[in-house]
């Protein structure tokens, strides 16, 4: 028979458990509700109503002032966004791969020193590379192009750590033999049984990349002069800053932060199934 008092504990701890986790989710997705709540707002109404309560629903003349306004440079400040963002975190997820595999599966003299090197790069800020990066590009001409942001993007040191110790655990040194001897080589070893073995973790660093590259702030600010080349967040950040003078662009700014978030929930939201779709693979292991 079962203890009361055990019941009761248990009970005890699962309705803290509840308790604490609804607060925590309160607490992360309250800023996301101020958000949606002032960006459908009239710029009057943003200072001379309550924040967390909604007022004149407005939010579609918001975004038609958002998209047109300066010749709609928001709509190619988001397509510069979802450039960097897209092919930037495909590529370094891809380059993180290869490395991470390489390291896993190929016995090399060095290699356990560059696995150290590259675990460092992991406790390097990227704020502290910017400077030494713009000297490197104004040397060879990239400064204020994409690849100015781009090529930067691709580097993860802790996707390759991922990566290795992930093709660790999941790639059997037995069917990667096995591959071999069937004639495969090692670039049809890794796109035809490493790579689809890898895709947990592969999704983990895409999206990673894709939240890193998205929300990059200070690496394009360096970077970049042209307004046509800015992702959204240095964008929103110039138009903040013109606030002051131009009051009417605060209600763009807000429309604007609402938007570039949307694009991280849909892909989190489409890539979840690939996590479950892993964890239900090994546990079949």
């Amino acid at each position: 028979m079962s203890n009361p008092r055990t019941i009761r504990e248990s009970r005890v701890s699962r309705t803290t458990a509840m308790a604490l986790m609804l607060f925590l989710a309160i607490y992360f997705l309250l800023p996301i509700y101020f958000l949606i709540v002032a960006a459908t707002k009239r710029q009057g109404d943003l200072a001379a109503t309550n924040g967390l309560t909604f007022s004149h629903f407005n939010l579609f003349d918001n975004l038609d002032t958002l998209f047109t306004r300066s010749d709609g440079i928001f709509g190619r400040w988001a397509l510069n966004t979802v450039i960097y963002a897209v092919l930037g975190a495909a590529v370094g997820t891809l380059i993180s791969a290869l490395c991470g595999y390489a390291l896993a599966k190929f016995p090399f003299r060095g290699r356990e020193f560059l696995f150290s090197v590259i675990l460092g790069g992991v406790l390097v800020p990227t704020t502290a590379l910017a400077l030494p990066l713009f000297l490197l590009f104004s040397a060879t001409g990239i400064v204020n192009t994409y690849l100015a942001v781009f090529l930067p993007s691709i580097v993860s040191p802790f996707g390759v750590y991922l990566a290795r110790i992930f093709a660790n655990a999941a790639i059997p040194q037995e069917l990667i033999e096995s591959a071999r001897l069937d004639g495969a080589g090692e670039f049809r070893t890794f796109f035809s049984v490493a790579f689809k073995l890898m895709t947990p973790a592969l999704v983990t660093i895409f999206l990673f990349q894709f939240v890193t590259i998205w929300n990059n702030f200070f690496l394009p600010m360096v970077m970049l002069q042209k307004e046509s080349l800015f992702p959204i967040t240095l964008g929103l950040y110039e138009w903040n800053g013109q606030t002051a003078r131009a009051p009417l662009l605060q209600e763009s700014v807000i429309t604007g932060s609402l938007v570039s978030i949307v694009p991280v929930i849909i892909v989190f939201i489409l890539l979840q199934r690939f996590w479950r779709t892993g964890l239900a693979a090994g546990s079949l292991k």
